[in-house]
């Protein structure tokens, strides 16, 4: 007790402490608290660290008595639920989450290595704990299998021996202070950077984190009955390719795939694996769909009802927590290198919109009773922050007059008036705009919209001749990219390049196309991140029924009291698109539903 109020005393002059929780569980909402570590700076030579672990819950056999849980949550609250002291901490959500469950709200998250370390070099190394202390700070940490095991007889924290436990725990908090101390030079040193961090990517963990907890509720009913559908339709389609191929076959087997396409069907060999198979990838089953062959159709359409089975009708009822009844997914801030967010268990920014059963499986997240999911979404933002950033005449003036722009692009692209455009034209016409973002070739081109190679690179041609500042900053980026190594976003953030000097030409093609797209794709990212910033802030004050529930690509969705939907619209459009001047407008469409489908 003694030590323990020590620290307590200690935490309440620190002017940052580094905190870590470990528990039973890697889930948020189930884990519980089995023990507490702390780090300050140590008082009598700034260069070291004094380190502790508080062991609360262990339960082994023969485990000593520890401290009790809910005096020392109730000495600790103070200090956690103060503002004024600063905390670091690797994965703060976590750690937030967890001291919720005991009812805390951690205040004062000032520093997370993780996020430090993203915002500085997204493509650098992973961003968990053991890989930073190895490329930062040259030190191997103790890992968690080392003293758990592996496995299914992989031991929880609560079964671990405190003797081994504390050591490791401690670690854990003297190694996130340590790293705090190393990324936060170099950021400070880098002062757009620092901005990225201190503006955008630490606000809006706690942004995430409420969302999180807030989760959505399911039509579980309707789930099964599309399983049920979906499993009806496997067996159908398998019936079909059973006589195609005149005898069953495991259409689940790529050997037997094999020799039914190649043997037995004589369909053309596009690709051969490593070991020199015929290749059954997706891309081979599009290419040979696309020359008409029916079984690769098939089989298409077979894997792709089979996955939304799996990953979805099936899997999405198993994943709602049972106190809450709702599914809870994570936000992933640290993952994809331009600045996107991403999100597991489940994910759901993979939830297919273009297909009918994609857009049912969106009809079963639904509003609960008196309330109307609003899901706001931004327009064609890409294409705008290009306008933006290449500064072209052509474009600029489309987006000013409101106009429909890949409309306006067919018309500029085929030398007609916009209202003699074609359904067919347009849709070229945004075949290019959109592959002209994500670095297109004409081969590519050609591919998407079934044409020749050459009236591929006629559209590109026609495009860059109508809008030449587009070309421009194309090349400007590439050069840049070059020199500097890395590109940024118009907030700042950086996405570096290794390989694009590279001499393998693959792999410095792929760093140019992304050199170009990387900019757009991560300044939506921004700019919707701090729209969530300033939608949570207006949250935090407003007297209205609402909630923020998901975050997909570049759409929000609420849950909003009825009598209130209209007035909720309004404020939220205009948060929206007011979080980033541009030389064009943000355009927000919204829309409201008893189902996120039908919202749109």
């Amino acid at each position: 007790m003694a030590q323990f109020n020590r620290w307590l005393e200690r935490l309440k002059t620190a002017k940052l402490f580094a905190i870590d929780t470990e528990t039973t569980s890697l889930d948020t909402l189930q884990a519980k608290i089995v023990g507490l570590c702390f780090a300050v700076e140590n008082p009598e030579d700034k260069n070291s660290h004094l380190a502790c672990y508080i062991p609360l819950t262990h339960d082994y056999e023969d485990a000593p008595k520890q401290l009790d849980l809910t005096m020392v949550l109730e000495q600790l609250t103070p200090i956690l639920e103060d503002e004024n002291i600063l905390k670091c901490g690797q994965n703060l959500k976590y750690d937030w989450h967890v001291l919720q469950n005991h009812g805390i709200s951690l205040k004062g998250m000032q520093f997370d290595t993780m996020l430090e370390s993203y915002t500085l070099n997204s493509v650098a190394t992973r961003h968990n704990m053991d890989d930073l202390a190895l490329k930062y700070l040259n030190h191997r940490t103790t890992h968690f299998e080392e003293i758990a095991g592996k496995g299914k007889k992989q031991l929880t924290f609560n079964q671990i021996e405190i003797k081994t436990a504390a050591p490791y725990a401690a670690e854990d908090a003297d190694i996130t202070l340590q790293l705090h101390k190393t990324l936060w030079q170099q950021l400070e040193a880098e002062p757009k950077l620092k901005a990225v961090f201190t503006d955008i990517e630490m606000p809006l963990m706690p942004v995430l984190a409420h969302m999180e907890r807030n989760g959505i509720l399911l039509d579980t009913d309707m789930l099964a009955k599309q399983s049920e559908e979906i499993t009806l339709k496997l067996a159908e389609l398998e019936q079909k390719a059973h006589l195609i191929a005149g005898s069953d076959f495991n259409l689940n087997s790529s050997k037997q795939l094999q020799v039914v396409l190649f043997e037995t069907l004589e369909l053309p060999i596009l690709k051969k694996t490593p070991k020199g198979q015929p290749s059954t990838a997706e891309p081979v089953l599009a290419e040979l769909a696309e020359q008409g062959h029916e079984m690769p159709i098939l089989i298409l359409e077979y894997r792709s009802l089979a996955k939304l089975k799996s990953t979805y009708t099936d899997a999405l009822p198993k994943q709602i927590d049972p106190q809450t009844g709702r599914v809870h997914t994570s936000y992933q801030q640290a993952v994809a290198s331009t600045g996107r967010l991403s999100s597991t268990d489940p994910n759901l920014q993979n939830i297919p919109i273009r297909t009918a059963e994609g857009r049912r499986i969106r009809q079963a997240f639904i509003a609960r009773d008196g309330y109307q999911l609003v899901a706001a979404d931004y327009s064609q933002i890409e294409l705008r922050i290009m306008a933006h950033l290449s500064g072209d005449e052509g474009l600029l003036n489309a987006f000013a007059q409101g106009l429909d722009i890949h409309q306006a692009t067919a018309a500029e692209i085929f030398g007609i008036e916009l209202d003699q455009v074609t359904t067919e034209q347009r849709r070229s016409a945004k075949a290019v705009n959109f592959g002209l973002i994500y670095g297109m070739s004409a081969f590519g081109l050609a591919k998407q919209l079934n044409v020749s190679r050459g009236t591929a690179q006629e559209y590109i041609n026609l495009y860059f001749a109508r809008y030449p500042g587009v070309l421009q900053y194309m090349e400007n980026t590439k050069e840049h990219a070059k020199e500097a190594g890395y590109v940024e976003t118009l907030k700042g953030r950086r996405l570096y390049l290794p390989d694009i000097n590279a001499r393998n030409g693959q792999l410095r093609q792929y760093a140019e196309r992304t050199a170009i797209n990387a900019p757009m794709q991560g300044t939506a990212a921004d700019i919707i991140k701090m729209a969530m910033i300033q939608i949570e802030a207006w949250l935090n004050c407003t007297e209205f029924d609402i909630q923020m529930l998901m975050q997909v690509h570049d759409e929000l969705v609420f849950e909003v009291a009825e009598n209130q939907v209209e007035a909720v619209k309004k404020e939220i459009k205009t948060i929206m698109e007011s979080a980033l001047t541009l030389k064009v407008p943000l355009i927000v469409e919204i829309g409201q539903g008893k189902n996120w489908d039908e919202a749109h």
